[in-house]
């Protein structure tokens, strides 16, 4: 997680109890947000799929804050509000359903309403995909 002003991959303002770290600790804010630009640009993934995966990270391990900030990463990368939405069902069979809601609610706080998603019901996708629902 990189936390610098002077980072490319912040574009928000910094929240205050980060603010407030890098006061408090500069020398290991320094040494945090150095460790957090060599991994990024360590390996051969893209941005979008880093922070997709970093999003999937903060959804298995419940930080609200963390899923959050990278949903607004993941959405600055490029990611579509479907393949966030995405990432975090794919975490259902790991993390279970009341987990998986929780962090499905956390994504939908960052998410613009505006992106025109309905979630579909097992019956809405019955009917679209042809078949006869169960009822």
């Amino acid at each position: 997680m990189l936390c610098g002003k002077e980072s490319v991959f912040f574009m928000r303002p910094i929240p205050r109890a980060h603010r407030r770290f890098r006061e408090v600790y500069p020398d290991i804010a320094a040494a945090y947000e150095q460790l957090g630009r060599v991994t990024q640009e360590w390996g051969p993934i893209d941005k979008k799929t880093r922070e997709l995966v970093k999003l999937g990270v903060a959804v298995g391990s419940r930080q609200e804050g963390a899923v959050h900030s990278h949903t607004r990463r993941a959405l600055d990368a490029g990611a579509t509000p479907e393949e966030i939405r995405h990432v975090v069902l794919l975490a259902l069979t790991t993390i279970g359903f009341p987990n998986m809601v929780a962090a499905m609610s956390w994504v939908e706080d960052v998410l613009p309403e505006d992106d025109g998603a309905t979630l579909p019901t097992p019956h809405k996708m019955a009917i679209e995909d042809g078949a006869e629902p169960s009822v």
